[in-house]
């Protein structure tokens, strides 16, 4: 009788200097891939929106989420609650406030200049 022997797929998940996880030797994140799923797409959808992952990566970063959801689940919520956090910061300097009204002012007035040769 031949055996076969099988090797134990691990989740190409590495930890970047930031504490960010990234898969395999990319730059896209765990949570990206996560998200994706979760929206329903298929893993060879999310090889079309991040070409730099291998297919079988997505595979075993989505075995591995659902066997540890809540452990990536409670990841996620903390990022997502860290980076509200610095938002809410950046947000409430005055000079965020001043610099946002600018482009805001610079924005408008590029809509209309369009909109003026457009109508020319």
């Amino acid at each position: 009788m031949v055996t076969t022997e099988l090797e134990s797929v691990i989740a190409p998940l590495n930890t970047d200097e930031t504490g960010t996880i990234r898969v395999g030797r990319t730059r896209v994140r765990l949570d990206s891939v996560v998200y994706a799923f979760n929206q329903g797409h298929t893993p060879e959808e999310i090889l079309m929106q991040f070409p730099s992952l291998e297919l079988a990566d997505i595979y075993a970063v989505i075995a591995y989420y659902l066997n540890n959801q809540t452990a990536v689940d409670e990841y996620i919520q903390q990022n997502e609650a860290e980076g509200d956090e610095i938002r809410r910061e950046i947000e409430s300097r005055p000079d965020y406030q001043t610099f946002r009204q600018r482009l805001l002012a610079r924005r408008k007035e590029r809509v209309e200049e369009r909109e003026n040769q457009a109508n020319r």
